[in-house]
Formats: structure tokens, sequence, C-alpha cells
């Protein structure tokens, strides 16, 4: 009887440690959610707020004139994944492998040093290299290698570099993570048995570092493909991401219903990634 008070007593001062998150997660995340979900179903009234009946149209809209930026989106959102892994993974490796503690450390407060600055005074600081008459063209013209400045900017390369340098670190500490904890006894065993540099590191080194791998690409893929800051300012018209068209429709007189229909679809895709993470993130064989 007393076991059982006393295990009644500890629920009651878990739920009661848990209440506070659980209330904020209820009332500033699902019950929101749950707005937008309704909302994307509603017509469009005047001034853009949704108003009854329901309708399917701006499902049918987003599917159709924005299937274009959707695909823009998840692609721009792979490419920053891909090259933030070809980037990261090298780099976490190689600061995973220093023995001395204080280099270790050294090199990753500099991964960690961007994190220190403001994102968006980071973006105007790339645009002000990047731009036509920044450090980068006055470089390359006083080596002689361009005669007139390189359009840089507001293009679909300047999206992509711009979400590879906000979001590198986000692959980057995973990564170490990951690599800090592997058994180089694994490696030595796989040399032993006659495998070459590749092999080692595609059949033994790669594996253990996946779970690292999925981290961080999830990390990078789920902030990219909601991005809007840098595509606003690095891509203009040709880098509109679903991100910015969230933002036009939810901002004035603009489309809030068409807006709620987008973000579901956007929620969407990045409950897919979890789903990919929650399935392949903690695999350890």
């Amino acid at each position: 009887m007393n076991r059982f008070r006393r295990t009644q007593a500890g629920r009651g001062r878990g739920f009661a440690l848990a209440f506070p998150g659980v209330f904020w997660l209820i009332v500033f995340f699902l019950l929101p959610l749950v707005f937008v979900a309704v909302a994307s179903f509603m017509s469009r009234g005047p001034g853009g707020v949704p108003v009854m009946p329901l309708t399917i149209d701006h499902y049918e809209r987003t599917f159709g004139v924005f299937a274009r930026v959707t695909w823009r989106t998840v692609r721009f959102a792979g490419l920053t994944t891909l090259y933030c892994l070809l980037l990261g993974y090298p780099l976490a490796f190689f600061i995973s492998r220093r023995l001395h503690p204080r280099t270790r450390l050294i090199l990753l407060f500099l991964v960690l040093l961007p994190f220190w600055t403001n994102f968006l005074v980071r973006t105007y600081a790339l645009i002000t290299i990047l731009q036509r008459e920044g450090f980068l063209n006055g470089i390359l013209e006083r080596l002689g290698l361009i005669q007139d400045p390189i359009q840089f900017l507001f293009t679909p390369s300047a999206v992509i570099l711009g979400l590879v340098y906000g979001y590198l670190p986000f692959m980057v500490l995973p990564i170490y993570a990951a690599a800090e904890r592997l058994d180089l006894r694994f490696v030595e065993a796989a040399y032993d048995l006659g495998a070459n540099d590749w092999n080692a590191f595609w059949r033994v080194v790669f594996p253990l570092t996946l779970p690292g791998v999925i981290a961080g690409s999830m990390l990078v893929f789920i902030p990219a493909i909601g991005a809007f800051v840098t595509p606003d300012l690095m891509g203009g018209t040709k880098g509109l991401m679903i991100g910015n068209l969230v933002q036009s429709q939810f901002r004035g007189r603009g489309n809030i219903p068409l807006g709620s229909a987008v973000s579901m679809v956007l929620l969407v895709i990045v409950f897919i990634g979890v789903l990919v993470y929650t399935r392949f993130g903690n695999r350890e064989d």
C-alpha cells in the first residue's frame, strides 16, 4: 500500500513538473497549428482573411501554380544539405581526430563563432562580399581574371551559397560528436583484413558515423526548407522559396488561407524528414 502511494505521489510530481512544458506546447504550438490547418480549407475574404465556405482551391493552387516553387524549395534544401555534408564531414572528422584537447576546443570554437553574430548581419556581410562592387569581384579584377564584375547575387547559386554559409555548423557538430566516439580499432581491423582506405571508410567509418550524418542532415534540411531571409535578400525573384511565399500571403492584404495551405504542405515535407530521422537516425548497426 505504501509503495502504491509512493508511486502515485511520484506520478503526481512528474505531471506537475511536465505541466508547464505541455501547456506551452499546446497553447503556442498545437492550437496555432490547428488554426492554420482549418484556415487552409477556408475561402479568402475581404483583406485576405479566412471565411466560409470550406474549399480545397488553395491546395489545388499550391500543387498547381506554386508547384515550381515547392520543387525549387526542396531542391535548394537538398543541395544545401548535400554541400554541407561534403564540406562538414571532412572538417568534423579532422577536428575529432586532433589529439590535443586544447586544439580541438579552439577548432570547435571557430565552428561556433558565427553563432555569436545575428543571422541577418551575417547574411548582409556575405552580400557585401558577393555584390558587383564587392570584395570578391574586386579581388578577381585585380588579379586580371575578369574584366567586368560577375553577377553573383540574385541567382539560385547565391541562395544555396547563403544557406550553406548559414547552416554549415549544424552539420559539423553532430558528425563531430559521432566521429569522436568512433573506435579506431575497427579501422585497424579492416586494414588487417586487407581493406584499402576507401573500403575502410565506406564499410567501417561511414556506417559508424551515419547517425551523426543523418542528424546533421535533418538539422540543415529542416531550417533550409523553411528559410525566407536568405532567399529574399540573395535570390530575388529567382530564389523564391516556400518561406517567402508564406510570408507574402500573411503580410498586408495577402491570402491567409492560401498561405495556410502552403504552410501545411511545408509541414508535411518537414514531417517526412523527421520520419526519416526517427527511422534511420538511431541505428547503431
